[in-house]
């Protein structure tokens, strides 16, 4: 298969891997959103696959997740602070790999990644709902992003172990 068409379809498995990931549990945080295990899946198209198709498989898997779960308004948002993270994790772990173990960097490039969720969705509903009750929704969204982190570098792990190739 030609390198283009298997990232492609790469891409395209690891944004119903978001959706999946982000739709089966559910936890309400305060302000109208979710804690979510999508984080995990989203961080590993960013470790993973290409810049060029990680920020649309993070993106479009996440918002999807947030339009078949009711979250309209927050799909368009979701979309970019999602591929941005995708994007945050590939660049600072191809960077950080070249220097030190895989899960080393993987650690440190979600912790990265991961303050790009927090931020994003802080300054979001800071627009929406006012910047002081904006920061119920930090701590959830820490939560959300460690266990995205764990969860990711054990996979990272797991697919390293495996002939799985993207």
């Amino acid at each position: 298969m030609k390198k283009n068409t298997k990232s492609l379809v790469s891409a395209a498995l690891f944004a119903a891997l978001v959706c999946v990931a982000t739709m089966i549990v559910k936890i309400p945080s305060p302000l109208k959103g979710y804690i979510n295990l999508g984080d995990c899946m989203v961080l590993l198209a960013g470790w993973i696959l290409p810049p060029v198709f990680s920020f649309p498989a993070a993106g479009i898997g996440s918002a999807l997740a947030d339009v078949f779960s009711g979250y309209f308004v927050y799909a368009p948002v979701t979309f970019v602070i999602k591929g941005l993270v995708a994007l945050a994790a590939f660049f600072l772990f191809k960077l950080l790999s070249k220097k030190t173990r895989a899960e080393i960097a993987a650690i440190v490039s979600g912790f990265a990644a991961e303050a790009v969720m927090v931020a994003g969705y802080y300054v979001f509903e800071g627009f929406m709902y006012g910047f002081g009750a904006s920061a119920v929704n930090i701590l959830p969204n820490v939560i959300q992003g460690a266990v995205g982190i764990i969860l990711g570098t054990v996979l990272l792990k797991i697919f390293s172990k495996t002939r799985i190739s993207l």
